[in-house]
């Protein structure tokens, strides 16, 4: 689906949110103008409604590019608007008070004290709570509202407001006021708190690869360093034995060449172990993993019976492919499941909330060179002679599926999924970073 849909879909949750928050407040003018100015024109006479509709639609429109550009100020993008701010603060004072003159000493009409009134609070109440995105604290925000409402009181007095109506005004500053300035809060509270949500996530994805790049470095740290301090020790022997004509150093140096084969070998032994994964392990850990981050896995199909090299294969296709839901798209659901049938086994993992998808393009090819890590992917199926095909499967679905055909002698047992309470071990890992 295209257009304004499909904008918005391409939209993660925290860029959703925001955009949420900015229209409410850019509707808040709209709300002003309709509620206080234009019921002016049903009750105090020409030019007094004209007036007054002039008055609040300037105060609505400075409150609106005040509203913005301190939303960005909030999200670190601009400087804070100190002299928009202190404009608003001036104009919401000064085109209160010319209202309230205006409405009560101008052309008498048949409510003009009602309509005074009512565009006093008004003004004040939206000038509040426009001002409180800058503010940060809930204790000067509650200042911010009683000043306003004792200043309110104070000023309808001079104004022509008699006592009580001035309470009355002061008390509906309060509770207008404080509404306002509470929406305006926790806009912008929930604004930020999905932005370190979604930072956090990132973060934990970028840990979970770190930490298995150092436990690699550690095997590698724990194979060489010993064996390289002993090939120098030893090769630092042989060149004195040398220097001395001893034929012992033809001995050290054959002990050398022993501990370089034997290193070899057990590099090889801990990138071999590196990089195979076991299928069921790598479901459990995939499961464990995506329901800890609030994302709906279900896993189906048959784990065991499937020869090693295959497991490993696919192992990696979960792993890169759950690495791929954590770090990109804002997915809460991912389904994935394993199929035997016709001499092939397929591995399908699909997940919602894929960024920039479109309905109806069918499509299940990924373009060539979109990624390392489906790079990755297919070069170690192409080893099991498999298969990999990865794009958008619907509205806002990512499909990712890898075939790899299986051994004539091969049949795999029914074994059940993997259940979530397993112990997963972590899934991203560094070798590459999934793309899609």
């Amino acid at each position: 689906m295209g257009g304004r849909g499909g904008w918005w879909r391409g939209k993660s949750t925290p860029a959703k949110v925001e955009t949420y928050t900015r229209w409410s407040f850019h509707t808040f003018p709209f709300i002003e103008v309709a509620t206080f100015a234009l019921p002016a024109f049903g009750y105090v006479p020409a030019p007094v409604n004209w007036i007054l509709f002039l008055l609040v639609s300037t105060h609505a429109a400075v409150a609106a590019v005040t509203a913005s550009l301190t939303l960005d100020w909030t999200r670190g993008r601009r400087p804070l608007p100190v002299r928009l701010l202190w404009a608003l603060g001036t104009a919401t004072v000064v085109i209160a008070v010319v209202s309230l003159v205006v409405a009560l000493h101008g052309p008498r009409g048949a409510d003009n004290g009602a309509a005074a009134g009512t565009v006093f609070v008004g003004v004040l109440s939206f000038g509040i709570g426009t001002l409180a995105l800058a503010v940060r604290g809930t204790r000067r925000m509650v200042y911010g509202v009683l000043v306003a409402a004792v200043g309110a009181g104070a000023v309808a007095v001079p104004a022509g407001v008699s006592a009580p109506g001035a309470a009355v005004a002061a008390g509906a500053v309060v509770l207008a006021g404080g509404f306002f300035t509470f929406t305006s809060a926790f806009s912008v509270w929930l604004l930020n708190a999905v932005y370190e949500l979604d930072e956090a996530r990132e973060t934990r994805a970028r840990l979970a690869v770190a930490e298995e790049r150092l436990r690699f470095g550690r095997d590698l740290h724990d194979v060489m360093g010993r064996n390289l301090a002993v090939v120098a020790l030893k090769s630092e022997l042989a060149v004195q034995l040398a220097r001395r004509g001893r034929p012992e150093a033809v001995e050290q140096m054959v002990e050398v060449q022993r501990i370089a084969r034997e290193t070899q070998r057990e590099v090889r032994e801990v990138v071999r172990g590196y990089r195979e994964a076991d299928l069921r392990t790598e479901l459990a850990g995939a499961q464990g993993v995506l329901t800890a981050a609030g994302i709906d896995c279900e896993v189906s199909g048959p784990v065991t019976g499937l020869p090693a090299e295959i497991q490993s294969a696919l192992g990696w296709v979960v792993r890169e492919a759950t690495t791929n839901v954590l770090r990109h798209g804002d997915a809460a659901r991912c389904a994935v499941s394993l199929r035997v049938a016709k001499g092939r086994v397929t591995l399908t993992v699909e997940n919602d909330g894929a960024p920039g998808i479109g309905s109806g393009s069918g499509t299940d090819t990924a373009e060539p060179g979109r990624g390392s890590g489906l790079a990755g992917l297919r070069e170690r199926l192409r080893e099991v002679d498999g298969v990999l095909r990865a794009g958008p499967a619907g509205s806002d679905l990512f499909r990712l599926t890898a075939e790899v055909p299986l051994p004539p002698d091969s049949v795999p047992e029914q074994a059940p999924a993997p259940e979530p309470g397993g112990s997963p071990r972590p899934v991203p890992h560094p070798v590459s970073e999934v793309t899609s």
